[in-house]
């Protein structure tokens, strides 16, 4: 196992009950504000499948919704295939912690697809945006913000975090190269967790800091282990922007390619934010 701090927050342990069933701890290394980043959550529920031992394919989508904080100490994550086809499998996944009572409570659901893949006619519809390269842009520096921050290097092309907090925020738009801190060679897990790197929406639009948090996220995968492998350590572009802020949850959608142009997922999550 690499000493990574990813993999070890994505460490599994195999429940002598039945496939499927592991038990983890949540990372100190990964803390957000009230529970683990939940890009970190994302991943640890997608390792589950990837670890199953009837497993088709590689992933294809990953729904994940958070349906109440994760705390600290140990929780239980149950991957279940409910139905496999001649190229795809469709998967249940939950992840549970004890109460203070010490009976299991949901606080994550999750549903993923895995595919076979075959090589057809393939385009690409969302050309990655024109940027300067991640050399030429400065590093964002927040070591004093939450500590999963840390875990990312993070170089701003447009659309950073506020410098005031003022309500003159005008535009959602946020691109910005990333990559694991330190640097580790792409996976599907990470992927997952890079995909919801993004700051809320709603700080940039309004330029107003307000508590807010992902309630579902879906990630679309569109390569698989090869261009995964081909990418390496590299910088990944993201670019994130919402299309409608209203009543207390606006959505995001994200697209992130590599450093060759190659799309590698696009996602969409709807976020709860609070007045």
């Amino acid at each position: 196992m690499s000493s990574h701090p990813l993999d070890t927050a994505l460490k599994l342990a195999p429940s002598a009950s039945a496939a499927g069933h592991y038990t983890g701890q949540s990372s100190p290394a990964y803390w957000n504000m009230v529970g683990p980043f939940g890009g970190t959550t994302a991943a640890t529920l997608l390792e589950a499948v990837l670890r199953h031992p009837d497993l088709l394919g590689e992933p294809l989508s990953l729904t994940v919704n958070y349906a109440g904080a994760v705390s600290a100490g140990e929780f239980e994550v149950q991957a279940q295939p409910v139905r496999t086809n001649r190229s795809t499998q469709h998967w249940v996944i939950t992840q549970l912690q004890k109460d203070a009572d010490g009976q299991p409570v949901v606080c994550t659901t999750a549903t993923a697809v895995t595919a076979a893949r075959r090589e057809t006619w393939s385009v690409s519809d969302a050309p990655m945006p024109q940027v300067p390269p991640p050399e030429e842009v400065p590093r964002l520096d927040l070591a004093r913000a939450v500590e999963w921050i840390n875990r990312y290097e993070m170089r701003p092309v447009a659309g950073v975090i506020p410098q005031q907090w003022d309500g003159s925020g005008d535009s959602s738009l946020s691109q910005l190269w990333m990559r694991d801190q330190p640097p580790r060679p792409l996976d599907f897990c990470a992927l997952a967790a890079m995909a919801d790197i993004f700051f809320p929406r709603v700080w940039l639009r309004r330029a107003t800091r307000v508590p807010a948090g992902t309630v579902s996220i879906t990630t679309y995968f569109h390569v698989g282990l090869a261009e995964l492998a081909a990418t390496g350590s590299g910088y990944l572009l993201g670019q994130a922007r919402a299309q409608e802020f209203r009543n207390g949850f606006f959505d995001q959608t994200a697209q992130l390619w590599n450093q060759a142009g190659q799309l590698l997922v696009s996602t969409h999550q709807v976020v709860y934010f609070k007045e």
